[in-house]
């Protein structure tokens, strides 16, 4: 039983309930049941599916493993993904129209997600240009169709050698901010510092606000799981 048809399932035993005025058997097993699947969505915009920044999401989903949530990982790396085309075709559609690459796939993971995790290196000063192109089209689709990313958590990570990662985390911050989603933050600005890959293991503060940020989306989606 996926998170949605466990939210239709206790309404209906929670209807039951007040017919009968009695607390329905089955409604906490179905609580806990979602509170243990809460599905969790990590979007690589490196261009290396194993570089630095890959290094940085695992940590920050290795402190969610341990809480049993559903985890899934997509890596942009090797995919272009096209530019939004501005024709607003997808208005009252729930997906960009067009199926020339793997955004429809991965907008309906991000809008059954709930909780969405992006990160990618400084390039030129910003997210990678396939992250970009993600961010611009989920933001045309949402716009034009309302709500569906309203409520859920959103966190940022940035790995860069020296300048840029904060125009990363504004530039993924932008986008949950305008779509009504609660973002977590860390000790520290969601950063790691490197230039070759393997060495933003190598930075202690960065790990550790990494492993925090972990804990501190765990902490929140056990408040209002």
């Amino acid at each position: 039983m996926n998170r949605r048809d466990a939210i239709k399932r206790i309404g209906a035993l929670a209807a039951g309930a007040v017919i009968s005025s009695t607390v329905p058997a089955g409604a906490t097993n179905l609580i806990n049941e979602l509170k243990s699947t809460m599905k969790i969505l990590a979007i690589n915009g490196s261009s290396r599916k194993h570089g630095n920044t890959s290094d940085m999401i695992d940590i920050v989903l290795s402190e969610l493993s341990e809480q049993g949530h559903s985890i899934e990982i997509i890596n942009l790396a090797s995919h272009t993904i096209n530019p939004c085309k501005a024709c607003f075709a997808c208005a009252g559609k729930r997906n960009c129209v067009f199926s020339d690459d793997i955004f429809r796939d991965i907008y309906a993971r991000m809008t059954d997600a709930d909780v969405i995790i992006m990160g990618s290196p400084a390039y030129s000063a910003d997210v990678s240009s396939t992250l970009k192109a993600v961010i611009e089209r989920a933001s045309v689709v949402s716009d034009t169709n309302p709500g569906m990313f309203s409520h859920k958590i959103g966190a940022r990570i940035a790995v860069g050698r020296r300048a840029g990662t904060m125009n990363v985390l504004d530039t993924i911050n932008r986008f949950f901010l305008n779509k009504e989603m609660f973002i977590v933050g860390s000790t520290y600005w969601n950063i790691a510092y490197s230039r070759l890959p393997g060495e933003a293991l190598k930075d202690t503060e960065g790990v550790e606000t990494m492993r925090n940020l972990g804990k501190n989306i765990s902490w929140l989606l056990s408040r209002i799981a």
